[in-house]
This record gives C-alpha cells, structure tokens and sequence, in this order.
C-alpha cells in the first residue's frame, strides 16, 4: 500500500506509473525509440494512426525512388537511408535497422582505416589495375585501335 494514503485508488495510480515506466523501457522509449509524432497527435489514437500512414507512404515513396535510382543515375543508397530516417521518426523497426546500420558502417569506416587494410587493398587495386594494363596492352598489339565490333574474319 501507498505509505502516505490508505486510498486505494492512489495504490492503483502508483502501481499504474510504475507499470507505464517497465514499459517505456521495455518498448525502448527511455531510450529515444518510439513515436517522435507531437503529443497533440499521439493523444488521439485515430489521428495518430493517420500520421502513421501518412509517414509510411512518405517513406515508402523516398525509398522507391532511391531502389530506382540504384541502376539509373543518382545517389540510390542515400535516398533509401532517407526513406529509412523518415520511417524512423514513427516506427521503432526504423529506428532499429538505423542504428544497426550505422553502427556496421562506422565498423566498415575504422576497419578501412586500419593500415593493413589499406595495404592490402592498395596491393590489390595496383594488382588489378596492372592486368587490366597487360590485356589492353594484348589487344592492341593483337588487333590495333579497333573496336571488337568491327573486326573482320582474317
């Protein structure tokens, strides 16, 4: 029971706070995760859940556009992190592949850093690039500046 009242409906306040606090830690809302939506709009559930759609079809549009734009011209991946970010502000799996993400991509950026790394990937790009020079080379001692498409059948 509460110490300073023997009311019970303040027992069920208190036991109902607590319960509300297991569950923003639970859900992650102690730790930024959640609904950034304004409280206006959170305060009513059907309002909300409009909100909810309307930045799911926002974000679906972006990242539509940026899975176009990966084989066309465009900065393709940018524009899906985008859709990706806007999806964040509302839905927690958002939220949960966007740390997810960054947190490999700063992995892959300090493992790049690395010194080994770089020697190695330099070796391999001066590797690459001598035996892409040697088969250039061949073919135009074979075949001269001419294009693939108009040599004739000797």
């Amino acid at each position: 029971m509460n110490t300073g009242s023997d009311e019970p409906g303040e027992v069920a306040v208190a036991s109902d706070r607590t319960k509300t606090d297991r569950q923003e830690t639970a859900d992650g809302a102690g730790s930024g995760l959640g609904s950034r939506a304004p409280e206006f709009i959170k305060s009513r559930r059907l309002l909300h859940l409009s909100w909810q759609v309307g930045v799911f079809v926002v974000g679906l549009a972006v990242v539509v556009a940026g899975i176009i734009m990966l084989p066309l011209p465009g900065p393709g991946w940018v524009v899906i992190f985008g859709g990706m970010a806007i999806w964040a502000t509302e839905f927690v799996w958002a939220q949960l592949v966007l740390r997810w993400t960054k947190r490999k991509v700063t992995e892959a950026a300090q493992r790049a850093l690395d010194p080994k790394v770089r020697r190695r990937n330099i070796t391999l790009t001066v590797i690459g690039l001598v035996i892409i020079g040697v088969l250039a080379g061949i073919y135009l001692w074979k075949f001269g500046l001419v294009m693939p498409w108009k040599i004739k059948d000797q």
